[in-house]
């Protein structure tokens, strides 16, 4: 499809969970619900439309080592925009993939800067690691980096404990985010364990990653002040198999890996019951591969989440929380096509028939 082209998408199109229209057309990349005149090359896409997908936790640069060179990344993004991934939140990496912003056929990507995190308690090569009087400092340069987002590390093992434990002082953390909401930015942190959950929040943290550690102490306090959570259930299915590689060194840390694995369908349940909005993120690009978004939603239907909930966390709502739009009058035409309606099934979402990207069919 040449530039400028007229792409009709017919069918079902989905502009929300209940908000169903029987076509759109793509003019100059943008979409439009009104039919163009005068019109002689179009391309006509027939099925399911959804707005492009979102993971909004996903690394594209990173692997379990660090940075990546260019092409590894590229072909990071481009598995993602395969599985109808459009929309990415890198939730932290020490890669500048600014050039992606330049290419039209890549997924967009809303940067939270590089981890920042305890000196020596986290993935080595991916973080700053710095010390608590320093944090302020690394959270603004982040911001000013980012597109609107810092992460922290909430949590890692502590060697001389054998265990989890929350990685910043309480103090430390107020500060933090304060001055990343001065700049303009939300801020996200990874946690696993229970006991740093409480200091973020009332500290006033926008998101917390992964969200294991949430108890029936943690969840009303995530409700009340509206925290998000990112699970990544299909990065926590990797926890046994951690605990399995830790166990002769850190029995006490792999116990509650364990601990935390088991009861996690029940954790993102009982969060989304509570009211805690909940959004899909895979945490590709360290040790898990890419384009794992549906099978992300897959995961949290399978704990319980209603099948269009689900959706909505990686389509319509997910859009509205990070401020980019849907299947909206005028909106950059990325969107993903299937066979059949994904609120019946998200099981879908692993088959795209068609991928647009930019008003250009990619895939």
């Amino acid at each position: 499809m040449r530039d400028h082209a007229v792409l009709h998408v017919k069918g079902r199109v989905l502009v929300g969970p209940e908000e169903v229209r029987d076509e759109l057309w793509v003019v100059d990349g943008r979409i439009t619900y009104d039919r163009p005149t005068g019109v002689a090359d179009v391309r006509t896409v027939e099925g399911w439309a959804l707005p492009g997908l979102v993971d909004a936790h996903c690394h594209v640069g990173l692997d379990r080592h660090g940075a990546v060179p260019e092409d590894v990344a590229e072909k990071q993004a481009l598995t993602d925009r395969e599985a109808g991934t459009l929309l990415i939140r890198d939730a932290g990496s020490p890669s500048d993939t600014r050039w992606i912003d330049d290419r039209e056929d890549l997924p967009k990507i809303i940067r939270a800067g590089r981890h920042i995190a305890r000196t020596r308690r986290y993935i080595r090569n991916y973080a700053w690691e710095v010390e608590p009087e320093d944090l302020v400092a690394y959270v603004a340069q982040e911001a000013r980096r980012g597109d609107g987002w810092v992460k922290l590390v909430g949590d890692w093992i502590d060697r001389d404990l054998g265990d989890l434990s929350a990685c910043w002082p309480r103090g430390a953390v107020e500060a933090a985010i304060a001055e990343a909401h001065r700049l303009g930015a939300r801020v996200t942190a990874h946690c696993f364990a229970e006991d740093s959950l409480r200091d973020l929040v009332e500290a006033g943290i926008d998101c917390v990653e992964h969200a294991t550690g949430l108890t029936d102490d943690t969840i009303p306090l995530f409700a009340e002040r509206g925290v998000a959570i990112v699970p990544t259930l299909v990065n926590i299915a990797t926890f046994p198999a951690l605990a399995d590689g830790g166990e002769t060194r850190f029995p006490r840390w792999s116990a509650h890996m364990r601990r935390l694995h088991q009861r996690r369908y029940d954790t993102v349940r009982n969060a989304y019951d509570a009211g805690v909005p909940v959004f899909v993120g895979t945490d590709a690009g360290g040790a898990l591969a890419h384009g794992l978004a549906g099978a992300e939603v897959a995961e949290l239907v399978t704990a319980g989440i209603p099948p269009v909930e689900a959706l909505a966390a990686t389509t319509w709502a997910a859009r509205r929380w990070l401020g980019r739009p849907g299947l909206d009058e005028g909106a950059p035409a990325d969107l993903v096509v299937y066979e059949q309606d994904p609120r019946a099934d998200v099981r879908v979402l692993g088959a795209p028939r068609r991928v647009v990207l930019n008003g250009r069919v990619v895939g």
